[in-house]
């Protein structure tokens, strides 16, 4: 049986062609109330299922839009992944999803592909290597932009488009003089790869607080943003602090740049025999969903993150204004793994 044309339902409504079609495809120029009654009972009665590409032409819209994430297994990400969700679904918006793992050729075919299929906007979470596009990709964007399309960076802010952007410079800070605070002298840090920015700024926020309190770190180590870059870090820190179990003195604080990090470096110390916090207390950033269930409970900086997602869908759909910039504070939390006994 012949699909059903839109030619049929002009017919069967006794319209023109393009009459049924600013009816059905959204256009802003719709008839009287009676014709669109008409076409669209036609329409109905003979099964004729709109054309996406014919819709997205008439309204100027395809209501599509690109989320590209790094890693959509990081808890991070697919916290921020359920707000962009959300927020699509209240502006009736369908998200186009990519994880890239990181890799310039995936994110390339990804833009490409989101820019193929009309996406109104695109939004990049996590933060780029070396703070920076892949040239071919910054002038896929470059096009994309003066054709209509919006841009919404989650992380450090590019040279265009808007961004949300978490205060980990700063948060990371509050971090540190609060676990001095609470008594901790001796630290250490479990970093990610130099050439993330986010990683970057968490390190250095820290050190940077302990340096105005007169500390500087015993040991820093750095691994991948992943559970298992925190583990292989913590093996290796644990060597060079010549922690064994129940040593007797105080235990250094570790401060691990994010939560999936600092779960690993748990799992590795537990396998060696070291009890958090009795040998070693630990610290993470980003208040995961995760932890809710992890024991110690974690000390951590918590960000928003499914707010994260949706206000960069809100950035993203907005057309009064371009190049916007929203810093996100983070709040720390002090939990069992770095309490004192």
């Amino acid at each position: 049986m012949p699909a059903v044309t839109l030619q049929d339902v002009a017919a069967r409504a006794g319209v023109s062609q393009a009459t049924a079609s600013r009816v059905l495809n959204g256009s802003t120029r719709i008839p009287g109330e009676g014709v669109a009654d008409r076409v669209r009972t036609a329409a109905r009665e003979l099964g004729y299922v709109p054309n996406a590409q014919a819709q997205a032409l008439a309204r100027a819209s395809t209501g599509l839009l690109g989320l590209i994430v790094h890693d959509i297994a990081d808890p991070y990400f697919s916290s921020i992944v359920r707000g962009v969700q959300a927020a699509s679904r209240t502006a009736r918006k369908q998200v186009l999803l990519a994880s890239t793992d990181r890799d310039f050729d995936i994110e390339r075919e990804s833009v490409s592909t989101f820019i193929a299929h009309r996406a109104d906007a695109i939004v990049l979470a996590g933060s780029r290597q070396s703070g920076h596009l892949d040239r071919e990709i910054e002038g896929e964007f470059g096009r994309y932009r003066a054709n209509g399309g919006r841009v919404v960076v989650i992380g450090q802010p590019l040279a265009f488009g808007s961004a949300v952007e978490p205060e980990n410079h700063f948060a990371s800070a509050e971090l540190a003089d609060a676990l001095v605070a609470s008594g901790h002298t001796e630290f250490a840090v479990i970093g990610g790869p130099a050439s993330i920015r986010t990683s970057v700024d968490r390190r250095n926020g820290f050190v940077e607080a302990l340096g105005r309190r007169g500390l500087t770190p015993l040991v820093e180590v750095s691994g991948n943003f992943t559970r298992d870059g925190g583990h292989s870090a913590a093996q290796r820190l644990a060597a060079a602090l010549q922690l064994t179990p129940d040593h007797g003195r105080k235990p250094p604080c570790v401060f691990a740049v994010t939560d999936v990090m600092a779960i690993g470096a748990i799992a590795a110390w537990r396998e060696m025999g070291l009890i958090v916090p009795r040998d070693v207390c630990i610290a993470g950033f980003d208040d995961i969903p995760t932890l809710r269930d992890h024991t110690p409970s974690l000390t951590t900086v918590a960000l928003p993150l499914e707010e994260i997602g949706m206000r960069a869908v809100a950035l993203a759909l907005r057309l009064d204004a371009d190049d916007l910039r929203e810093r996100v504070p983070g709040d720390v939390i002090l939990r069992d793994s770095t309490r004192l006994s």
